[in-house]
């Protein structure tokens, strides 16, 4: 499976990149049959004005909670993975959002994706808008999650 590394918005106002490592990260965890249990985790990476380089995404842990169509992200681990990154780079290697697999071609939030989204974004200490990530069989919804409502859906740049 090959996803495309650049996104934008429809005003083109804001373009993100995904590393080819968290673009293997989520080519590791594609739900490619149906007793697949969804993964999830992170996304770390760097705020440049309205753009961002998404340089990781966790891979799910032991302790998350993993069923084929959900995913639970658990504390641990995974933010250890981010302030470890967020020291390491002096602050510039923060958190942006999140990611999880569906087990569909091509993926669209759930009611439940949704709200969490909403939840996580109102969470959010800089007031920016949350990145969030589903991962399908082939193909990615990327989307800019406000703390409520609907954000900005991006579309893979060719």
């Amino acid at each position: 499976m090959q996803f495309m590394s650049s996104w934008t918005t429809n005003d083109k106002r804001t373009l993100l990149h995904f590393s080819t490592a968290t673009l293997e990260t989520f080519c590791q965890h594609i739900q490619n049959n149906d007793t697949d249990c969804e993964a999830g985790g992170l996304l770390l990476g760097s705020v440049h004005g309205t753009h961002m380089l998404i340089e990781q995404a966790t891979a799910p842990t032991a302790l998350d909670k993993r069923f084929p169509y959900l995913f639970e992200r658990m504390l641990f681990g995974h933010e250890a993975i981010a302030m470890s990154r967020w020291v390491m780079s002096q602050g510039t290697v923060r958190y942006l959002g999140e990611w999880h697999t569906h087990p569909e071609d091509h993926p669209h939030p759930s009611v439940l994706d949704r709200s969490e989204w909403n939840r996580l974004s109102a969470k959010r200490q800089d007031k920016r808008l949350m990145l969030a990530a589903i991962v399908g069989r082939k193909s990615l919804y990327v989307e800019l999650v406000p703390s409520s409502g609907r954000g900005s859906v991006l579309d893979p740049i060719e």
